[in-house]
């Protein structure tokens, strides 16, 4: 596989890295592209060229399009593999999770919608509760899906994503590992605020 060129700016460069430096509290210039993260990406077959290191080295560059389109960011799995092999602990889960930020908040299509839709359904029920409840989560996330699948008239998809979340619903409650009832944190309304405050900082 060819790897596409990325011309360098040092303006560019210099606004990038340390935009994403402050978002995420990682020390992106402490990266000398030892490839030790990549060496243990569990995700890294899937992503084409784009390993954390190569990721970081787009972000250095200051190829901005690059470092908010590409694989990495939708399927790193927050493992943290690369932060615990990574000798300066820089952990690119936290750079994947700004990045998506960034993605969103520049109106990009996320690579991939069924991961973005996960995403946001995820925070959404944290955010309204303090605690993620499974019930309302999954119940969010499967309606984006079945809503974006209504509009395209593919009822087909929507019967059978219906039988095999049922399937395994049914499957998670036989080994008693659905919970049914509502959590909530005490907290929760410090939460929100939070949220509010970054939504007004970041202009959204």
């Amino acid at each position: 596989m060819t790897i596409p060129a990325h011309e360098y700016d040092p303006e560019k460069a210099r606004s990038l890295m340390n935009e994403v430096s402050e978002r995420s509290g990682q020390n992106l210039s402490a990266c000398y592209q030892c490839r030790r993260c990549a060496a243990g990406c569990p995700v890294g077959e899937e992503t084409g060229y784009v390993t954390p290191d190569r990721l970081i080295r787009m972000i250095a560059l200051g190829d901005r399009r690059a470092a908010l389109e590409n694989e990495l960011v939708w399927r790193c799995v927050s493992c943290y593999t690369c932060g615990t092999r990574c000798p300066n602990d820089i952990q690119t889960a936290r750079i994947t999770e700004t990045l998506k930020k960034m993605a969103k908040e520049a109106h990009l299509e996320p690579l991939r919608p069924k991961i973005a839709d996960f995403h946001s359904s995820f925070l959404e029920s944290g955010v309204r509760w303090g605690r993620v409840n499974e019930m309302e989560f999954m119940g969010i996330y499967e309606m984006k899906g079945a809503l974006k699948n209504m509009k395209r008239k593919d009822f087909k998809a929507i019967a059978e994503e219906l039988k095999t979340q049922t399937d395994f619903g049914l499957t998670m409650l036989k080994h008693k590992r659905m919970h049914m009832g509502l959590l909530m944190s005490k907290g929760r309304k410090e939460i929100q605020k939070l949220q509010k405050k970054a939504k007004k900082q970041r202009g959204k």
